[in-house]
């Protein structure tokens, strides 16, 4: 994903080709300039905050008694296949909430997981932790 903003000696056309050759290769949108830090903090920086989701994930599943090297394909195989959850975001438009509650089965093992992450906060600390990076890009401490 890449956030593209440009100023008035750019004209549409340019601006049109620059999209249009960014596309050719993944998605972009063109986004005010005082927005760029957050797209560094929403999408730049956001593998890093996968790639920590996904240890935790091999590490929960080492804890259970799985081998790491297995733990680590399981857990990066489940977020695979999440990017068609997130694709389905994108094609259809539904809030995330939606396709959470798609998968929680009511009395189930993923509502019960869900609520213990709620307990401990994750939507906040991802908040936090997205905000302190749009912060830092900014210049801002």
């Amino acid at each position: 994903m890449t956030g593209v903003c440009a100023n008035d000696l750019v004209t549409e056309e340019e601006l049109q080709l620059v999209l249009t050759l960014l596309k050719s290769f993944g998605r972009a949108e063109v986004v005010p300039e005082y927005l760029m830090d957050t797209v560094t903090g929403v999408s730049g920086s956001s593998p890093a905050y996968v790639f920590l989701f996904l240890e935790a994930l091999a590490d929960a599943a080492v804890a259970e008694g799985m081998p790491r090297k297995q733990a680590y394909v399981f857990a990066a195989q489940a977020v695979k296949g999440s990017a068609s959850s997130a694709k389905m975001l994108l094609e259809t438009g539904m809030h995330p909430g939606e396709l959470k509650d798609m998968v929680c089965s009511p009395g189930g093992t993923t509502i019960e997981a869900v609520a213990v992450l709620e307990r401990e906060n994750l939507r906040s600390a991802v908040i936090d932790a997205t905000r302190a990076c749009i912060r830092k890009s900014k210049g801002v401490d």
